[in-house]
């Protein structure tokens, strides 16, 4: 199947957050995204930007700590950080298996522990420092909930521009 591709070049953190908060209003039930990119690259203002778009309040911080951050809203998220995680055991130990069961909102950041427990429906999003603020965020949709969700995303930034 073909992998479905958005980039989008933010200048600022405000922008980042931006497209965080426009995959906010359009995520569905059980979306699961995966979150890649350097050390203070963004990836806290983007999950920032999503739980706003999300409708939740909270304060959203990084779980690099606490390996896991819950957040409720109408729909759950779960904000996950595997980069002190060292094997699968750590990942079972953590309950993971029982997060991807309660059908909430899944965004884990140093995903590659995960690989083995994930279906094959999640958008992997790689975020790269170009300059001081610019970033490039390269977002890839695996299947068929996380495609439709690229497109919506491809609209709602093409109508905002």
């Amino acid at each position: 199947m073909e992998q479905t591709i958005f980039q989008f070049r933010s200048k600022t953190a405000k922008e980042t957050f931006f497209l965080g908060e426009i995959i906010g209003h359009l995520i569905e039930r059980e979306q699961v995204i995966l979150l890649s990119g350097d050390l203070g690259v963004g990836k806290t203002v983007f999950v920032q930007g999503i739980a706003s778009g999300m409708g939740i309040i909270d304060d959203v911080s990084s779980p690099t700590y606490t390996l896991v951050n819950e957040y409720s809203g109408e729909l759950p998220l779960y904000h996950m950080d595997f980069y002190r995680l060292e094997d699968e055991t750590d990942l079972l130990d953590l309950g993971f298996e029982d997060y991807l069961d309660r059908k909430g909102i899944i965004i884990i950041e140093w995903p590659e522990l995960a690989d083995g427990f994930l279906s094959p429906d999640y958008i992997y999003v790689k975020i790269d420092r170009l300059a001081d603020n610019a970033r490039e965020i390269t977002l890839e949709a695996e299947g068929i909930r996380s495609k439709k969700l690229i497109e919506g995303i491809k609209k709602n930034v093409s109508i905002r521009d």
